[in-house]
């Protein structure tokens, strides 16, 4: 009997190392299977180098990395081939995951176009070193335009106005590209506008000049437009200044009174003057 026992005891516990074995087994090649899982859905795309405003997204700029599934941010994209062909609406820098909001979709056609929001133009302008922020002015920038032109007030009076806040520069001459070592004097400068904007921006074009100012992108306040006429005086040939004639003074005279008298000696007469 105790034979048989031994026995018994002793399969009885083959058979459970065998079933925790199995579970043991079950559990790790479970866990293998989901980590396989989570890390190819975690797969997004990132630029594999900087990507410039306006620039059509080409395969060779990008790459596919990994990251765990909390840090995979909203829009972002899991196929390169969704990516490429579109046009970089922002600059994009290398490493960085590319999102939704950053290409837009290109059909055809102009690549500015394809960066351009809906019921958005876009407008030239023509620029001088001075009126183009001395060659400063980049893509992406935002500007105000300002409009000067002569108010009727004279030959030499003229009126200044800020027409357009917080307009963005889509290009500069014939560049996007926001690539660039120093400034460049440039000719023209291309804006993004309402249809609205653009009818006063070309109207201000014909009846004066304008010129563009640099903001700060953080700048969040506005301030209130304001006209500034600005009055030059015609050049005057400076007239003599005249001084009022002094009066003469009179002298003062001294007068003496004095009395003559004539002295009478026979037949000599002679006279003599007697001072008081």
């Amino acid at each position: 009997m105790k034979k048989k026992g031994i026995v018994l005891m002793v399969g009885l516990s083959a058979v459970l190392a065998m079933g925790a074995a199995g579970m043991a087994n079950s559990w790790v090649q479970e866990r293998m299977s989901g980590g396989d899982a989570v890390s190819e859905d975690a797969s997004v795309v990132v630029a594999a180098q900087s990507i410039p405003f306006g620039r059509q997204v080409l395969a060779t700029d990008l790459r596919m990395m990994k990251l765990p599934p909390h840090a995979v941010p909203e829009g972002s994209f899991t196929s390169m081939d969704d990516v490429i062909g579109r046009v970089s609406s922002q600059a994009i820098y290398s490493g960085e995951v590319v999102l939704e909001r950053r290409v837009a979709e290109h059909s055809g056609g102009s690549a500015l176009a394809a960066v351009l929001e809906p019921g958005m133009r876009a407008i030239s302008v023509r620029v001088d070193d001075v009126a183009g922020v001395a060659g400063f002015l980049l893509p992406g920038d935002e500007v105000d335009v300002v409009s000067s032109k002569r108010d009727g007030g004279g030959s030499r009076s003229i009126a200044s106005d800020t027409i357009l806040r917080r307009i963005t520069v889509l290009a500069v001459d014939q560049n996007a590209s926001q690539e660039r070592d120093g400034p460049v004097i440039v000719r023209a400068v291309t804006l993004a506008v309402t249809p609205r904007q653009a009818e006063r921006l070309f109207e201000a074009t014909q009846e004066g000049k304008v010129a563009l100012t640099l903001r700060n992108p953080l700048e969040k306040t506005e301030e209130q437009p304001e006209t500034i006429a600005v009055a030059e005086a015609p050049a005057q040939t400076p007239q003599p200044v005249v001084k009022p004639a002094q009066q003469a003074k009179p002298k003062a005279v001294n007068r003496s009174r004095h009395m003559q008298v004539n002295v009478i000696r026979g037949t000599e007469t002679s006279s003599t003057v007697v001072h008081e």
